[in-house]
């Protein structure tokens, strides 16, 4: 009965003058319009206008990891204003453009209201605010520096979004390369090939062997092309469930990844600048190491070192230095281990920490300029490659034939 009655609530704007005077205004979760002016005037709101929100307003846009660290930004800056948290919260809310961000944030605004706090409230939406952004959150609140630990998500969110960005740009433009490669490939084996097959048979004579390799090719994906593509589908598919559903598929994936030639250095760059960033700020954040590294785990973005890192909790839990344990993984440059020693040994660590992640993400920048620079002259010739070759063997019988002549 509960999941019927949630089901029928919608949301309404509303604007109204308070006991003292002022124009207020907000936004509601309620079952018909007349339960929102009786809960208004609960509250010693006179509603003035109440309005049912549009349905472009439904939330089904996507909210990108951006728009939560542009947020996260623009809470930092209004609670160190002096704003309460409630109005910078309902202020987010009505100043953003993708309506899932704004009914994300009216959703948190009301838990807030109704005697929540923010950690609390934000922890129901795990898929946007995951368990490091709730942890901090919460010591900011207890702590009474929310504005300062608010900052320092935000500055963690953008680092960790920029080195993402710079892998996505790394990685998008060769596979474009290649799908264009595989559709002109395609489009000539299967619309333009023919032509020139059913020309060459007038000629007569034998054709020469590159020519007569590409026709077969052109007939075998005539009659063909739905097996092919068929099993290039099934395979994607059986890959993409795989990694959904089997983590020991996950662990393998990554694996191969971060030993694969060309994308593996990129990643284990950016895999150890996410690990410096995200324990720096936990730690800075006065979170007790072990808590920290749980966090840490869950945010590395790869599953061999989520599952390392893990294990270095718990041995730094028996006592055990955090240098030690991570010399025994196995997974980090003998240049993390030696500042994360000095900081230990110095009371330095959340300091150390940050120069390892500055130094990670400009070899991270470094990479994928060298990466760029090096895969665009070699896709080039790939493509190029396999185009020349398909019309270099489509005018080899007209050679053949002027010589003759």
């Amino acid at each position: 009965m509960a999941t019927k009655k949630q089901a029928k609530m919608t949301t309404f704007q509303w604007e109204g003058m308070d006991k003292k005077g002022r124009k207020v205004r907000g936004d509601i979760d309620a079952p018909s319009q007349a339960f929102v002016n009786a809960t208004l005037r609960r509250q010693g709101i006179k509603p003035t206008k109440v309005k049912r929100q549009s349905k472009s307003l439904g939330g089904n846009k996507k909210i990108k990891s951006k728009e939560i660290a542009m947020a996260t930004r623009q809470l930092a800056t209004m609670i160190e204003a002096g704003i309460p948290v409630s109005q910078c919260i309902s202020g987010i809310a009505r100043g953003h453009e993708n309506p899932s961000v704004q009914k994300l944030f009216n959703s948190i605004r009301q838990d807030v209201e109704g005697g929540s706090t923010m950690a609390q409230a934000m922890g129901k939406h795990p898929k946007y605010f995951d368990k490091l952004y709730c942890n901090l959150v919460d010591a900011g609140e207890q702590s009474g520096t929310l504005d300062r630990l608010l900052d320092r998500i935000a500055v963690y969110l953008e680092k960790i979004e920029a080195i993402k960005s710079k892998i996505k740009s790394a990685m998008f433009y060769p596979i474009a390369v290649l799908i264009v490669a595989v559709v002109v490939v395609t489009i000539l084996l299967i619309f333009v090939i023919p032509q020139f097959e059913s020309l060459f048979t007038g000629f007569g004579g034998e054709l020469p062997a590159l020519t007569a390799f590409v026709v077969k090719c052109s007939r075998f994906m005539q009659e063909w092309w739905w097996l092919i593509f068929g099993i290039v589908g099934a395979v994607i598919f059986a890959v993409v469930s795989a990694f959904k559903r089997s983590e020991k598929f996950r662990y393998g994936f990554h694996k191969v990844l971060l030993k694969s030639p060309v994308f593996g250095p990129v990643l284990l760059k950016s895999t150890i600048a996410r690990f410096s960033r995200t324990l720096a700020t936990m730690f800075g954040a006065g979170v007790p190491l072990v808590d920290a590294l749980e966090s840490v785990a869950g945010a590395c973005g790869n599953l061999v070192y989520e599952k390392a890192i893990l294990e270095i909790k718990n041995e730094v839990s028996t006592g055990r230095g955090l240098e030690q344990c991570m010399q025994d993984s196995g997974l980090f440059p003998n240049m993390v281990l030696q500042m994360i020693s000095s900081g230990e040994e110095s009371g330095e660590l959340e300091t150390m920490l940050d120069k390892v992640a500055d130094f990670y993400e400009r070899e991270v920048d470094d990479a994928v300029e060298a990466l760029s620079s090096l895969l665009e002259p070699i896709l080039i010739v790939i493509l190029g490659g396999l185009v020349g070759t398909v019309v270099v063997s489509m005018y080899l019988p007209i050679f053949k034939l002027a010589a003759v002549i």
